[in-house]
């Protein structure tokens, strides 16, 4: 399995498995959240949720140059500024799957706002240049930031791996957004935390 790093406030950490990740969070449950309606159905029915829980989308749903909006409402994420593609370039390669979503019709951006406010959220992400990752409060206050200090694409001479995992975590955060003023980006195994 390969490692990730998780940066930080322009920290790098330690190397580490993405399962660490979900320990550190003391996740007990996680749910692959499809685009299907159905799906949530079929969950909830036999699904109580008394520990914390991570969602973790499922892309591989999406249409390739799907508008990602209202797709994944019903587990509580509204996206905004967002584009379902299956990258051919290669140095975006996928970590999982065909499908990622990348900031679009407006390069460089991406927003996700939460029905309910979560304690955690985190991404593997590939940039052509220096990300920020912010999460916000209801007010639109900044809660904290990640941040890809440099691109990471592949077969570049970058010292950071493509897909590398980023996080934010705080109490309430009711919206992040990720901002590479102006590059391109994608972003895959989007979870969050309740």
């Amino acid at each position: 399995m390969g490692k990730q790093a998780t940066l930080q406030s322009d920290q790098v950490s330690r190397l580490e498995p993405d399962t660490s990740i979900l320990e550190q969070f003391d996740v007990q449950n996680q749910i692959i959240a499809s685009a299907r309606r159905s799906q949530l159905e079929e969950v909830t029915e036999s699904f109580i949720v008394d520990v914390p829980t991570c969602i973790c989308l499922n892309l591989e749903d999406l249409k390739c140059f799907e508008v990602v909006e209202r797709q994944y409402e019903q587990w509580g994420v509204i996206f905004q500024n967002s584009l379902a593609i299956q990258p051919s370039n290669p140095a975006f390669p996928i970590k999982l799957g065909s499908t990622v979503l990348m900031g679009s019709p407006k390069s460089g951006f991406l927003e996700a706002k939460f029905l309910h406010p979560v304690n955690w959220v985190s991404a593997c992400v590939t940039s052509s240049q220096r990300l920020v990752l912010s999460a916000y409060d209801r007010d639109r206050q900044l809660l904290c930031q990640t941040i890809l200090p440099s691109a990471n694409l592949a077969n570049s001479d970058s010292s950071l791996s493509p897909n590398i995992l980023l996080s934010v975590a705080a109490q309430n955060i009711h919206s992040i957004t990720f901002c590479a003023f102006d590059g391109q980006f994608t972003i895959d195994e989007f979870r969050f935390c309740l």
